[in-house]
């Protein structure tokens, strides 16, 4: 995940949980009652952060194997070549 997508997503999740806690607090209703709603929140948008966390670092996970297989196929024809030379070196001495 880049920089700018997770300054992005957290901007995001910052922004959702500041708004939704400025509604339940401005609300006017029984302490116990705003408690109640805050710990609700607090665990949607938690279920959400973790959900989207998850999403992201399989993500990651895909492009991190892409480059790998990517970089283990250049290693093997660099390999290759290699040996080619070192054969064409034996042959010649």
């Amino acid at each position: 995940m880049n920089k700018a997508t997770r300054n992005a997503l957290f901007g995001f999740i910052a922004g959702a949980a500041a708004g939704t806690l400025a509604g339940i607090l401005i609300a006017p209703e029984k302490g116990s009652k705003t408690r109640k709603k805050i710990s609700n929140k607090v665990k949607d948008v938690s279920k959400d952060v973790v959900e989207n966390l998850h999403e992201k670092v399989d993500q990651l996970k895909d492009q991190v194997n892409e480059i790998v297989q990517e970089m283990k196929k250049k290693v093997e024809k660099v390999e290759e070549k290699v040996e080619e030379k070192v054969k064409a070196e034996t042959k010649a001495k």
